[in-house]
């Protein structure tokens, strides 16, 4: 966990995954699949068409805090199969979400997700915004680990 005078908190988990970094990219890019794969996603609404890439957009609905929150997530940058980059900009909040993957070792990979929020000025934060202030990164940290767990389930089961 990281912050700075800018308010911008980030948060870095990584998880290794018995696959190879090709077979986690197609599993962390289908997303159809995504609320069978992580427990904590209600909904995904694709709202491009074509394959994944830069300018890919979804609406993501997750149930935190007791509470449902949807947010759009818009790609950035997308290297196959070595990163992808997503942000939202909700509530007074803009989150950036980077996903790498790094080969590690014969067959398997490590999958790293860097989350950071930044207040914008003058704005209200939005849910993970909240989730941030109030339980800290900390609990966002768990969260997105447990994402991860779910995610290398999800791959090592199709093996």
């Amino acid at each position: 966990m990281t912050g700075t005078a800018t308010g911008t908190t980030s948060v870095v988990v990584e998880r290794r995954v018995a696959a190879s970094p090709g077979r986690v990219w197609e599993s962390i890019t289908d997303l159809p699949e995504m609320p069978r794969v992580l427990s904590g996603v209600e909904k995904v609404e694709v709202l491009t068409e074509g394959g994944f890439g830069v300018g890919t957009r979804w609406r993501e609905t997750r149930r935190m805090l007791g509470k449902e929150a949807t947010e759009e997530m818009t790609v950035t940058e997308s290297e196959p199969p070595d990163r992808y980059v997503t942000v939202a900009d909700s509530h007074g909040m803009r989150y950036v979400s980077e996903l790498t993957l790094t080969p590690d070792g014969t067959g398997a990979t490590t999958l790293r997700m860097t989350f950071s929020a930044t207040p914008s000025a003058g704005r209200t934060p939005g849910v993970l915004g909240r989730l941030m202030a109030r339980f800290g990164a900390k609990a966002v940290a768990r969260a997105l680990a447990k994402d991860l767990s779910e995610i290398a389930r999800a791959v090592e089961s199709r093996s």
